[in-house]
């Protein structure tokens, strides 16, 4: 039986794009009808195969944006030599259909109900995993005390921005710490830095909490953060972390 499950999951399924959200300049949420969609859990990512009429086929994963129980959702940054994400995020319209094939991954995610607080620690389009479990917290009414460390380059690259102003105007427990590293807008209060040893010790919450920690972004920014946290006396086991290439993915 385990087996079977195993190969349903990574069947490849068509989905239609159902609509499109453009977050940023670079940056679009899509949304998918797939029949056949098994659910997935807050974190879980999938794969998704393109096909050309000569019949080549490029694959690529993409990160789940929207939570459990949902309309599937994925989140695409456009990248300058990337061949898929070019594609998702400038070229395909309402109606088209792709392949999708998960979900994908049962480490990096979460449920709501712990007793714990939540530590989400994002680096550009890493927030995308992290916003299905803020979604996710959001939409079941849970009350976890919850943290979001998001560092970007600008403002207006900050992926989901009005959403999580929304969400943190909800006062239910979600906090909200941006943190801009090329780029201030004028009369910018928030922080300026990038994530460090000192940035966790200001907005992370003390080594005591025993925080369930988050940790998504390029390999480099996912070793500094959760460096941080260990050196401020975290304690690795409950630090989970997913990491990809500049973005995530061409």
């Amino acid at each position: 039986m385990a087996g079977t499950a195993v190969l349903g999951r990574l069947t490849w399924l068509v989905a239609e794009v159902a609509g499109l959200v453009t977050e940023t300049p670079r940056v679009r949420t899509i949304l998918l009808d797939v029949p056949g969609w098994p659910g997935h859990r807050a974190g879980q990512h999938l794969d998704v195969r393109l096909t050309a009429e000569d019949g080549y086929q490029a694959q690529r994963s993409y990160s789940i944006a929207s939570p459990p129980g949902e309309p599937l959702a994925i989140t695409v940054e456009e990248l300058d030599d990337g061949e898929v994400s070019q594609y998702l995020a400038g070229e395909l319209r309402e109606g088209d259909e792709i392949e999708v094939r998960g979900p994908i991954g049962g480490y990096f995610v979460w449920e709501p109900g712990g007793e714990d607080p939540l530590l989400l620690v994002a680096g550009g389009s890493g927030i995308v995993p992290l916003m299905a479990m803020i979604r996710h917290r959001a939409a079941t009414g849970d009350r976890t005390p919850a943290r979001l460390v998001y560092s970007s380059r600008r403002l207006e690259e900050v992926i989901y921005r009005h959403e999580l102003e929304e969400l943190a105007a909800r006062s239910d427990g979600l906090e909200v710490v941006l943190t801009l590293t090329r780029e201030q807008p004028p009369g910018w209060e928030g922080y300026s830095r990038r994530v460090d040893t000192d940035l966790m010790h200001e907005v992370a919450w003390e080594p005591e909490q025993r925080p369930s920690v988050f940790i998504c972004g390029s390999t480099g920014f996912v070793e500094a953060a959760a460096g941080a946290l260990v050196e401020l006396g975290h304690d690795p086991l409950r630090i989970k972390t997913e990491r990809f290439g500049a973005t995530g993915g061409g």
